[in-house]
């Protein structure tokens, strides 16, 4: 994901969404999740691999057996604005209780809960 901040990026995903940032090399940061992991890049020096991409365009989600009402809470203590949600969607896994935000970037981020 390439980001404006990568600093501004760790501590918003780590105090919002409890992420654990790693620096994989010197300057190379990723944010891990579980078994899951957003690799970050720095908007000033893309690798050539990443030239086209720009900050804001990622669009992700994140699946959590917190409830989701917690989460909204947790986002709402935050202040962080929800776009949409909570509401029922449909994923990779079935259907899904979604909420929507936007992260610094302007990256639209999903969190949710498998429905029962």
């Amino acid at each position: 994901m390439v980001v404006r901040s990568v600093d501004a990026t760790l501590d918003f995903y780590r105090r919002v969404l409890g992420m654990t940032g790693r620096e994989e090399r010197p300057g190379k940061w990723s944010l891990h999740f579980g078994s899951n992991k957003i690799s970050l890049q720095d908007a000033r020096d893309l690798p050539k691999l990443a030239e086209k991409t720009v900050p804001g365009s990622g669009n992700f989600c994140i699946l959590t057996d917190h409830p989701i009402p917690d989460v909204v809470a947790q986002l709402k203590s935050y202040s962080v604005e929800i776009v949409e949600g909570p509401a029922e969607k449909s994923g990779a896994v079935g259907k899904l209780i979604s909420v929507y935000f936007r992260d610094p970037d302007g990256n639209l981020v999903e969190v949710s809960n498998r429905a029962a």
